[in-house]
């Protein structure tokens, strides 16, 4: 009798452990999944599994192209808001800067980035295995062009270039209608472009192979060559700036919302895309060692969420997402809006193009 007493409570001390041992290999996962397992969470228990990680994690950092006080203080300030138990921290710089800043990290083993976001940095960063792919809700809503089919990126945002001229300088008749006006002899010496940026020139060589064909593109850039025009190697806006003060008369492949914003203030200059106006897509990436990834991928959601879109388009950026509005004033440089043909160039094309084109910057427009 008393070795069934015996029995039975080992049965019960045996099951109440196998139970306990269950629990814990349930239970475990949550707490140690790598960040490759983080980034490809989905289901009913991803948002749960992000929260009590990015808890105890308390911080997130973002490299950004975006501008501090305009987007990136505003966007992150919002993060904050939503989830007060982390502290969003950035670092701002322009594409370049940013991949080589995450490069050199990643070579000391010492990566400080959780998220990257800018144009044109998505695909160099992917080609040196700095980033991950992953899943997020919030891109079901985006058209397929607007996120990367091996899943390294979101579209974030979106930027159309074109020209800005200064219109004390320039009457909006004489201006330039279409590229081959551009060839017009009156605007030798009357133009400037950006350098030592795939946004800058680059992007504007880009956009005429593609429209043209290598073979018309380069008979183009031939004549274009003749038109001596400057290389600028400041920022975006500080050409634009300069446009509005007279140094140059006319700019090309600027952000048009920049020029469109500065008019409305009063500023003597004009917005002009011309067709097929090119556009970029930014993007946001989850960098590979992200020392806080459950964070990290709490702010890729809400930056692709409608509304961390919101206050994208608030600080008059152009949102990516496909129900998020856009600032009025802007209407007239986005094509689908305004009747204008486009050439979105994925960050896949840019990069592939890269090479001819910079042939073509050095061979007609660095002597």
């Amino acid at each position: 009798m008393t070795s069934r007493i015996v029995n039975r409570t080992n049965s019960r001390d045996i099951l109440s452990a196998l139970a306990i041992s269950a629990a814990l290999l349930w239970a475990a996962p949550a707490h140690a999944l790598t960040q490759a397992e983080i980034g490809d969470l989905q289901g009913p228990e991803r948002q749960k599994i992000l929260e009590d990680g990015a808890r105890k994690e308390g911080k997130v950092t973002i490299y950004s192209g975006m501008i501090v006080d305009q987007a990136l203080r505003p966007i992150t300030e919002a993060f904050m808001k939503k989830y007060p138990y982390i502290k969003a921290e950035y670092w701002r710089a322009d594409s370049n800067k940013i991949v080589q800043k995450i490069l050199a990290e990643a070579r000391a083993k010492s990566i400080v980035a959780d998220v990257a976001e800018s144009t044109s940095l998505s695909e160099p960063l992917i080609k040196a295995n700095v980033v991950l792919p992953f899943n997020s809700p919030q891109l079901e809503a985006y058209p397929a062009d607007y996120r990367d089919p091996r899943r390294f990126w979101g579209a974030t945002r979106f930027s159309y270039f074109g020209v800005a001229y200064n219109t004390n300088m320039i009457k909006a008749a004489d201006a330039p209608k279409s590229y081959e006006d551009l060839l017009d002899p009156k605007w030798k010496g009357k133009l400037a472009w950006r350098e030592g940026s795939d946004s800058g020139n680059l992007l504007f060589i880009t956009n005429i192979i593609m429209e043209m064909g290598e073979q018309k593109a380069d008979a183009y850039f031939q004549k274009l060559a003749q038109q001596k025009i400057v290389n600028f190697t400041g920022s975006a806006r500080t050409l634009v700036n300069n446009v509005m003060s007279g140094e140059y008369p006319m700019a090309l492949n600027i952000f048009l919302h920049h020029p469109v914003i500065s008019a409305q203030k009063g500023a003597p200059v004009a917005a002009l895309p011309l067709q097929p106006v090119p556009s970029l897509n930014g993007t946001v990436l989850f960098v590979k060692g992200a020392p806080n990834p459950h964070a990290a991928m709490l702010l890729i959601d809400y930056m692709l969420s409608k509304e961390g879109q919101a206050t994208l388009e608030a600080a008059d950026y152009l949102p990516a997402h496909p129900d998020a509005s856009t600032n009025a004033i802007l209407a007239s440089i986005i094509p689908k809006k305004a009747g204008l043909k486009e050439n979105f160039i994925t960050p896949q094309k840019l990069f592939d193009l890269n090479d001819k084109a910079e042939d073509a910057l050095k061979k007609y427009f660095k002597n």
